[in-house]
């Protein structure tokens, strides 16, 4: 008896044995990942399970099931927080199907929100100056640095902001779509313009807000908000409280003048840009005070939220460029957004400057920024141009068959919209989403991915790690110009 008894709870403590060994061997494994790995891998996990979860949950459409291309291509835009959709959102789906894609939504803004910063606290505690301005969460704030605190902080920031966001459209729409009809919209879209995602429980995206201006500030302000980066809102939030304090803070570090400063001027340009490019064609059948308020909602959301209340198909060809060229630069970084971001152009920017007037370095503020950073900057700015442009070539080259003129005419810009949409995660179109082949598809969603992640960080997860050289070459000069 005894040894029956043995040897039957021996068997039934192996396979909890090997489950456990399996569990510990897979925490080694992503314990000893990189932050890039980590980063990289967390999102494809997100979009594996997004994917599954649109292919077995039940309950989630009123018709027929997404197939598994289409699957994979709405988790990915949810969990990258895109916008683009293969079908429409709102009649496709069920409240219940909303509700999970919300749920991706969150996750993916939040989680790229809180990794992030996480990765750039990391780096900067291998730094001194050079990242002083990224470092919102320095003891110099008076706050705790550690992972956990600073997620916690994290988290309370996004949903004070976004809960904030719902009250607010649920009382702008209330009179018009009652206590139940109003709560559902303004949550989704709450959640969605502050992570810059773009996706809509209206079929018609804000189309039918375009002369609703509070509903349009509203959203135009929670994608600013989600776009400016949650260091920046940190340190802005402290250096408020110590005035109310009646102590003198530190000065606002580069990095917060940089962005707050290159956002202002993206904005206001854009908005006149616009107002005055559409004032006669996308924005022709409003009154005047509506195309002011529209032309600054053109300016604010392609980066990178996605929302539109003018369809961009009959937008002008100076509109969509402009709209082109604000997608690629987005938002901010620690932010939901995607893009070159802020930073990098106005970085690219000071060192074009300083080059004309034959500076030893980029100065702004008082302070130097590093070559090591500028050098970074430039070096994202070539590789994120080198991609969209192949992306674009693949695109043109695989959707525009060999056809007379007249019924191709056009559609180079339709396809440079959606790619640069898809990288920099804007959810923006002109139409070139339903038209797109299973290979399409797939560029489409390795763009999001890719542009979500990061280009540096994806490829710095794929490349092999390896010990760099202690040494360095002899110098040797080049002509250029």
């Amino acid at each position: 008896m005894r040894d029956g008894a043995g040897t039957g709870r021996a068997g039934w403590r192996a396979p909890w044995r090997r489950l456990r060994g399996a569990v510990r061997a897979a925490y080694a494994w992503w314990r000893a990942r990189s932050p890039s790995e980590l980063f990289v891998y967390s999102f494809l996990l997100l979009v594996g399970l997004g994917t599954l979860g649109l292919k077995t949950l039940p309950g989630l459409y009123t018709g027929a099931p997404l197939d598994w291309l289409d699957a994979l291509f709405t988790a990915t835009s949810a969990v990258c927080v895109t916008g683009l959709i293969v079908v429409d959102t709102a009649t496709y789906f069920t409240t219940a199907g909303q509700a999970f894609l919300l749920l991706l939504i969150q996750l993916g803004g939040l989680g790229m929100i809180t990794l992030a910063t996480l990765i750039i606290l990391s780096l900067g505690q291998r730094a001194s100056l050079r990242q002083e301005a990224l470092m919102a969460g320095s003891p110099r704030l008076g706050i705790d640095v550690g992972p956990a605190r600073l997620t916690r902080i994290v988290v309370v920031y996004t949903l004070l902001i976004e809960a904030t966001g719902a009250l607010l459209l649920y009382l702008l729409w209330l009179p018009d779509r009652g206590w139940t009809g109003a709560a559902w919209p303004a949550v989704f879209h709450a959640v969605s313009a502050f992570c810059n995602a773009g996706f809509s429980t209206f079929s018609d995206s804000l189309v039918g807000e375009r002369e609703h201006p509070l509903v349009l500030l509203v959203i135009m302000a929670l994608i600013v908000l989600g776009g400016l980066g949650f260091l920046v809102m940190e340190e802005l939030v402290y250096h408020h409280r110590q005035k109310r304090r009646g102590v003198m803070p530190r000065r606002v570090s580069v990095h917060t003048r940089l962005v707050l400063g290159t956002t202002a001027v993206l904005i206001v340009a854009g908005w006149v840009l616009f107002t005055v490019f559409e004032w006669g064609v996308s924005l022709a059948d409003l009154p005047p005070w509506a195309r002011i308020v529209n032309g600054l909602f053109m300016s604010v959301t392609p980066r990178t939220a996605g929302f539109n209340t003018v369809d961009y198909a009959g937008v002008s060809d100076s509109g969509n460029f402009l709209t082109i060229l604000l997608m690629a630069v987005g938002g901010s970084p620690g932010s939901t957004a995607g893009g070159f971001k802020t930073t990098t152009i106005a970085l690219i920017g000071l060192l074009a400057l300083a080059n004309l007037r034959g500076a030893s370095g980029v100065h702004l503020a008082g302070r130097t920024v590093p070559d090591e950073t500028i050098r970074r900057a430039v070096g994202l700015f070539v590789l994120v141009f080198g991609v969209m442009t192949a992306a674009v070539f693949v695109m043109v080259t695989t959707h525009v068959e060999l056809a007379a003129h007249a019924q191709v005419s056009g559609r180079f810009l339709v396809y440079m919209f959606e790619v640069v949409s898809a990288f920099n995660t804007v959810g923006l179109t002109m139409g070139g989403t339903p038209e797109l082949t299973g290979f399409g598809k797939g560029v489409i969603i390795l763009l999001m991915f890719i542009g979500r992640v990061g280009p540096m960080t994806f490829a710095a997860a794929l490349a092999r790690r390896r010990r760099l050289r202690a040494f360095r070459y002899a110098h040797e000069d080049v002509i250029i110009g």
